[in-house]
């Protein structure tokens, strides 16, 4: 298993003031952050962010949300991290989110679900090549 995982910190969890309370989870969940930074994502950069779902009904919706505002991509270190990660943050539905789970503690629905967490390692590497270059991790 991987060690590294992508979580991004939505626009709804940075407008809400909500990043140094999930970072605080998800220091105290055993993760060291490895890079981090605000970034407005451009269309482009959302749209090849997203392209696995560029044939799903949401697609355009969730590009024009995730570019709405300011987001924190983070890259993340833990043993088994996709996995930890995954759990930590709970199901993409709030409402069946488990307790104490950041997506259950401050997400608003489906769509507003407050954090992206990476869903395999692969997909992990490629994720946080996609915001961060070699020199901005440590």
């Amino acid at each position: 298993m991987g060690n590294k995982t992508l979580a991004i910190l939505k626009p709804d969890s940075v407008k809400k003031n909500y990043i140094g309370d999930i970072v605080k989870m998800i220091l105290a969940a055993g993760f060291k952050i490895k890079g981090m930074k605000m970034i407005k994502m451009t269309p482009e950069s959302a749209k090849l962010f997203y392209l696995v779902h560029k044939d799903r009904p949401f697609y355009n919706d969730l590009v024009e949300y995730m570019t709405s505002g300011p987001c924190v991509p983070i890259a993340l270190e833990k043993e088994n991290a996709v996995a930890e990660f995954r759990k930590l943050i709970g199901a993409t539905d709030p409402a069946q989110a488990e307790e104490g789970t950041v997506r259950k503690l401050y997400a608003k629905d489906k769509a507003e679900n407050a954090v992206h967490g990476s869903d395999s390692d692969e997909n992990a590497a490629i994720e946080i090549a996609h915001f961060f270059s070699t020199q901005e991790l440590v």
